[in-house]
């Protein structure tokens, strides 16, 4: 066993993840649901917050039959007083929570002159606002966990669309630079308070988040996209780098994470 510079045994594995209590966003499906699965493997109390709340009952059963702790909790992140009562669902159950991981988001493709307006606001909406709606709900949370000494995370998933041009993938691309910025400006507030933020920005994966396209001609690049980059990333692939961050010990921040497939350049 290997020793930090402050004496404290360092940790290996997922070691760090078990008696945590975490909040997934995004937990129906993809990189959202693979986290919360794994955190609960590793001995994680984890509430499930998504829109869809038959998905969440779903994933709830498997993680309690295979000896886990999850919580589902039907939420739309795009509603503040939804957010609010979900964190008070959270609160009752397992009170504070020391982890957060915003894995909600949704990727609508369209060239601006489009006008896609309902894909702008939805987007901005969902993947700014609502990450920002679920940092307010349990930010103290967050802040007290540190204040007792303990490992404190908030995790957001951008993309490297943030900073990588995708034509037609305009008002996305922005969204995810928006939760770049924005993590890499509270880790600056949260940091010298305790609180680790991670930022992680993934490459080609293979989650739903492609289904939602409805241009023809953009949807038909990205299934091109997965033929020519094979293997994509995968939804448990992103988990595992969650869990790693979040299990370093606490003085270890790992603040910006991009990952791609190792084919995509």
């Amino acid at each position: 066993m290997t020793t930090n510079t402050a004496g404290t045994p360092a940790t290996s594995g997922f070691g760090g993840l078990a008696g945590r209590t975490a909040v997934v966003t995004g937990a129906a499906s993809g990189m959202g649901e693979a986290t919360a699965r794994l955190l609960a493997a590793h001995g994680a109390r984890v509430a499930l917050l998504a829109r869809r709340a038959d998905r969440l009952a779903e994933l709830a059963g498997k993680i309690t039959s295979e000896g886990g702790e999850a919580l589902a909790v039907p939420v739309d992140v795009t509603d503040t007083n939804s957010v609010t009562a979900a964190a008070a669902r959270v609160h009752d159950a397992h009170g504070p929570v020391d982890l957060v991981v915003n894995a909600a988001g949704v990727m609508l493709a369209n060239p601006v002159d489009a006008g896609r307006t309902d894909e702008w606001l939805r987007m901005l909406d969902t993947n700014v606002a609502g990450v920002l709606r679920i940092i307010d709900a349990f930010r103290d949370d967050l802040l007290a966990a540190a204040a007792a000494g303990r490992r404190a995370d908030l995790v957001n998933v951008s993309s490297i669309g943030a900073h990588t041009v995708f034509p037609g993938y305009a008002v996305y691309g922005a969204t995810k630079a928006a939760v770049t910025h924005l993590s890499a400006v509270l880790r600056s507030e949260l940091g010298p308070r305790d609180v680790r933020v991670t930022n992680i920005e993934p490459g080609l994966t293979g989650t739903e988040l492609g289904s939602h396209i409805d241009n023809p001609e953009l949807a038909a690049q990205l299934g091109g996209m997965f033929q020519v980059i094979d293997p994509a990333l995968s939804a448990d692939d992103i988990a595992d780098l969650i869990a790693y961050v979040t299990s370093r010990p606490a003085h270890v921040n790992l603040r910006q994470v991009v990952v791609l497939p190792t084919r995509q350049a």
